[in-house]
């Protein structure tokens, strides 16, 4: 999609910006956890970890880092690290 001369991403529309709310039930516990469009995880008052349904191209494209700005990047990348070394221990 473009926007003038400037490639606009549709993907990223779920990480930039202004962040949207969504509150799931604790599978573990039954209590609110909100998260957050912008944020990867939640952890829940019990200890649960959530994890936001983000599919996106961060992991592969090579204007993320651009795209969605540094600093979304690095705590997108982080906590993608963190729960695959989650899911390996």
């Amino acid at each position: 999609m473009e926007a003038g001369n400037r490639v606009i991403c549709p993907g990223s529309d779920g990480i930039k910006g202004t962040p949207t709310l969504k509150i799931e039930r604790c599978p573990n516990c039954g209590r609110e956890i909100e998260l957050f469009s912008s944020e990867f995880q939640s952890v829940c008052r019990c200890g649960f970890t959530a994890y936001n349904n983000i599919i996106s191209c961060i992991s592969w494209c090579q204007y993320a880092k651009e795209c969605v700005g540094e600093e979304v990047y690095n705590r997108i990348r982080a906590s993608a690290a963190k729960r695959n070394e989650e899911k390996a221990g």
